[in-house]
């Protein structure tokens, strides 16, 4: 196929394609996404024609994209993967498992060849030839060798089904016939535009023959063309270059009434035109459903410009506008930023006017409550925009599985929980390599071999789960498999032959979190996938920079689970606002369990200083906030309210002046603006103007257990 022109106007007047760039990029990367998906949930005993169909048109969406924009190698590779695509949808042949390897090969050779394009990289792209000989062979039926060089087979014929709905359904010729192609030029079409439709003959094999013949309206081009191809194949493929209304298409010898308003009286009725998209034009019975002509009948189709163009604007009209716009992310990432200054300044407001009279100011008062209520819920509205699915971050993982699977010898499936459960674009983006050396873990380390599956009395084929979950004001994300689980003694000889500080008498749940301990690893053999002690440390550690945590779960012989909890956001959080001393602190609400006050002799002191209070039946450490922080006073006031604070399965009962309040509080990174800060988390800005800090209280947690 030819390469899409890139002007549409006379010299010196060229149209730039480089502003639909980014589009495409964006674009063909969720249609090979969409591609990927469909082919490793293709089942090869049992496709159906709409699974291959959804496939083929994937690939016919890049290719028609990266021909346009002259990028000459993604379009001649996705054309073959096209064409291997054609003959499966068509039965010609029956899917098998090297295909779908080589497909989805393709499919990563793409987006490399596109990130190339798109980055600007001008040096020399690596061969895609080995993968258009081994598709080119597939499709003519044999079975690739992996090194012998072959000259890429001929290109068949790639008919698309179009992307948008028809009123009636296509229906192809049976054999090769011949029919009329009227096409309509515009005021602005260049010749050569045209032109490219007969081009598309001589370059793809197999489609067929066209000639010109001569037409008597100046405004019209007219061919004769005979193809075994469909008129919507046809019009699709034709739209490279020309508008789908400005195609008229007819089987030859139509009768001479076509092209008048009405037929004659005794006229035949003539036949619904096969691709649907003239319907309602001259000669074409209203209100009735005709169907496609066979093979070798007459199908007259109405070819008038005023009313195609009427029919084909009503279908237009008739289309769902689009759904979602694209917006770059810095420009959410500002319009939280300034809806988050709007928060601090309506804090501000409501701080300011308690000391007001509410009988002198009671319309000011009602207006500052209607700011407070609408900057809430413009809050939650701009911050549900960032908000995506966690499916971006599932659909990456079966891929890699059914790589890594087949690369162990191992049998999983994979089962995903919760796709439409919503997190923050920004930790999502951060989340993603913790949550992909856990899925690599229990395929690794988790999931027996099919042997030792059996023998175990397991079926052979091991489950991996992936779920997400909203659970108060975190997400819980969980990957759990079926396979050994945990060894707990293995666990401790490693850690004792480490000199890592462990007994026999610790909990499981304290020997399953020695496997975060940096260098940690029980593997015997080192691989290429795992076995060299780094990685689990590093998960715990990423996690923990967004404020959340990881648990495990663990039974030997019947699988193990690793539970990560996050905040659902890190711009604006609800904060429980506690005073101690002349500070204020904010402590997470999702982490505060309970407040109450409490007594002198409920408060018990033990070994090495240690402060523990029990709370029903139950005794929890005590920490001071004002000896953690240093607090100065002026006064002998000792505290005597406790907050009891959840964080990484364990509870501490914090003891602080005075409960201030709940309000929503806008994250600021410490870190970023100052350094980091023991114990603390970030900082926000009050009301008043004064810098509160956030109280990590999972560091809090540590600290008692230490």
């Amino acid at each position: 196929m030819t390469e899409g022109h890139q002007d549409s106007g006379g010299a010196g007047d060229a149209f730039d394609l480089t502003q639909f760039y980014q589009i495409f990029f964006e674009e063909a990367g969720e249609n090979l996404d969409q591609m990927e998906q469909m082919l490793l949930n293709l089942n090869l005993e049992t496709a159906d024609d709409e699974e291959l169909n959804g496939i083929f048109r994937c690939a016919h969406s890049v290719k028609g994209g990266a021909a346009t924009f002259g990028f000459s190698d993604v379009a001649e590779l996705t054309h073959q993967m096209e064409s291997l695509l054609d003959k499966l949808r068509r039965h010609e042949l029956q899917p098998n498992p090297m295909m779908v390897d080589v497909l989805l090969e393709s499919a990563d050779a793409s987006r490399m060849l596109l990130a190339r394009h798109q980055s600007g990289d001008s040096s020399a792209p690596p061969s895609t030839a080995d993968l258009v000989r081994r598709i080119s062979e597939l499709a003519a039926g044999g079975m690739p060798a992996p090194a012998a060089v072959a000259v890429p087979a001929p290109v068949v014929a790639a008919p698309v089904v179009a992307p948008v709905p028809v009123v009636a359904a296509p229906v192809a010729p049976a054999k090769p016939g011949q029919r009329q192609i009227e096409i309509r030029m515009g005021p602005l079409e260049r010749l050569d535009q045209v032109d490219g439709v007969k081009d598309l003959f001589r370059d793809i094999v197999g489609l067929g023959e066209i000639t010109e013949v001569s037409s008597d309206r100046a405004d019209t081009r007219v061919f004769s063309v005979t193809t075994s191809s469909s008129n919507d194949d046809l019009l699709d493929l034709f739209a490279f270059h020309v508008a789908r209304e400005q195609v008229q298409i007819r089987e030859q010898a139509a009768p001479a009434w076509v092209d008048q308003a009405d037929p004659p009286p005794g006229a035949p009725v003539a036949p619904a035109p096969g691709f649907g998209f003239f319907e309602g034009a001259p000669g074409v019975p209203q209100g009735t459903a005709a169907a496609a002509p066979a093979a070798g009948e007459t199908a007259p189709v109405a070819a008038k410009t005023g009313p195609a163009k009427a029919a084909a604007a009503s279908q237009v009209a008739a289309q769902p506008e689009a759904a979602t716009i694209r917006v770059a992310i810095n420009k959410v990432d500002q319009l939280i930023n300034l809806v988050g200054e709007l928060v601090i300044t309506q804090a501000m407001l409501a701080q300011n006017s308690r000391a007001l009279d509410p009988t002198a100011n009671q319309q000011l008062l009602a207006g500052l409550a209607d700011l407070d209520r609408n900057t809430r819920d413009l809050q939650e509205s701009v911050m549900s925009i960032r908000m995506i699915p966690m499916s971006i971050v599932f659909s990456r993982f079966p891929r890699m599985l059914r790589d890594l699977a087949s690369k162990l010898g191992k049998k999983v499936e994979f089962v995903t929980q919760g796709e439409a459960t919503e997190l923050d674009k920004g930790l999502v983006e951060k989340i993603t390599d913790p949550l992909t050396h856990l899925v690599r873990n229990s395929c690794d380390h988790g999931i027996e071999m099919p042997a030792d599956r059996i023998k175990a009395g397991k079926p052979e084929t091991g489950t991996i789960t992936l779920s997400a979950a909203h659970q108060g004001g975190s997400i819980v994300i969980e990957v759990r498999d079926d396979g050994r689980g945990l060894n707990r003694e293995k666990i401790l000889r490693k850690a004792k032959e480490r000199g890592l500080d462990v007994s026999d008498q610790m909990s499981d749940a304290d020997v399953w979190q020695l496997i975060f301990a940096p260098g940690f690893s029980t593997a015997d053999v080192v691989t290429d996938v795992s076995g060299r002690g780094v990685g689990m440390d590093v998960v715990k550690k990423n996690i923990a920079a967004l404020n959340g945590t990881v648990e495990i779960d663990s039974s030997e012989g019947y699988g193990m689970r690793v539970s990560v909890r996050l905040p659902l956001t890190l711009a604006i959080m609800d904060g429980m606002s506690v005073g101690v001393g002349d500070e204020v602190y904010i402590l997470p609400l999702s982490s505060v369990v309970e407040s109450f006050q409490v007594k002198d002799d409920a408060v018990n002191t033990v070994a090495q200083g240690s402060r523990l209070v029990k709370v029903r039946d139950e005794y929890m450490p005590v920490i001071e906030l004002e000896k953690v922080f240093q607090v100065p006073r002026d006064d002998a006031k000792s505290s005597d309210i406790m907050v009891v604070v959840e964080a990484e399965g364990s509870r501490v009962a914090l003891l602080v002046d005075e409960l201030l309040g709940q309000q929503q509080v806008v994250v600021k990174n410490l870190e970023t603006n100052y350094r980091k800060v023991p114990n603390v988390s970030g900082a926000t800005i009050l009301g008043d103007g004064k810098v509160a800090l956030i109280l990590d209280t999972s560091a809090l947690v540590r600290r008692s257990r230490h």
